[in-house]
């Protein structure tokens, strides 16, 4: 079973910046260390099939009227 990487997309970067849009989010069944931050989807398409995972991305929650959910801290 190949592992698994979650990613999300970043609230404050739009389309079009000249900045990493990604966050990793979180990684299952691979023994992988993360230095950054913030990668670009290219960067992330590399690093799993470098490692032989699959990219799950996370869709943002959003609240009944179309507002984002606050963020949780677990």
């Amino acid at each position: 079973m190949p592992g698994t990487i979650f990613y999300r997309e970043r609230r404050k970067v739009g389309e079009g910046e000249k900045k990493p849009r990604f966050a990793l989010v979180a990684v299952a069944g691979v023994d992988l260390k993360v230095f950054a931050k913030h990668v670009r989807k290219s960067e992330l398409e590399q690093i799993a099939k470098s490692v032989g995972a699959d990219l799950v991305f996370l869709e943002r929650r959003t609240g009944p009227h179309g507002e984002e959910d606050e963020e949780i801290e677990v």
